[in-house]
């Protein structure tokens, strides 16, 4: 089925589609390649608004109009999960030394988590949060363009972390 172009008195094919409002709604209408050329000469978006308005709508348009939280935010989802990830509610490390090293044989799992995090196998507890600490930062996607392979990383950095935990804790 064709479009006819909805220009008043225009009976040519409407090929182009032009918004009818600037709310970004997905109404339009269908107008002819002449038609279409002459309403772009004269669509201003930012016709009718205030300085002000235009330039919160620029600043909004630089994170194309979603919120975004600061990275030290307190409700930012990493932020939480190292703050989680870092307490120790029942103060299971305090003034205690880890299992492993001399005590504990290390699995090469256990091994390859302190790799993933470089750190030396004698590593304690807190030498362990503090890295992954400085590890989140590094490797947070906001820090980082939203890069892939540096989500994918502090993922695999997350999952080390877990497993030192594990393996760290005081019976």
């Amino acid at each position: 089925m064709e479009n006819i172009c909805e220009w008043e008195k225009c009976k040519e094919t409407g090929e182009f589609k032009a918004p009818i409002e600037k709310d970004n709604s997905r109404k339009f209408k269908w107008l002819c390649k002449e038609h279409i050329k002459l309403f772009n000469k004269n669509w201003n978006y930012f016709e009718g608004m205030t300085q002000t308005q235009f330039e919160i709508f620029l600043k909004s348009d630089l994170t194309w109009h979603r919120p975004t939280q600061k990275f030290g935010s307190t409700d930012n989802f990493f932020n939480i999960l190292w703050n989680n990830a870092l307490s120790d509610k029942y103060k299971m490390f305090k003034g205690k030394s880890s299992r492993h090293g001399n005590t504990l044989r290390l699995s090469e799992k256990d091994k390859d988590a302190f790799r993933l995090m470089d750190l030396e196998f004698s590593a304690d507890w807190t030498t362990v949060q503090k890295k992954f600490k400085t590890l989140v930062k590094k490797f947070h996607p906001d820090r980082n363009s939203g890069n892939k392979e540096f989500e994918d990383r502090l993922k695999k950095i997350t999952m080390a972390y877990s497993h030192l935990r594990t393996i760290m804790m005081v019976k």
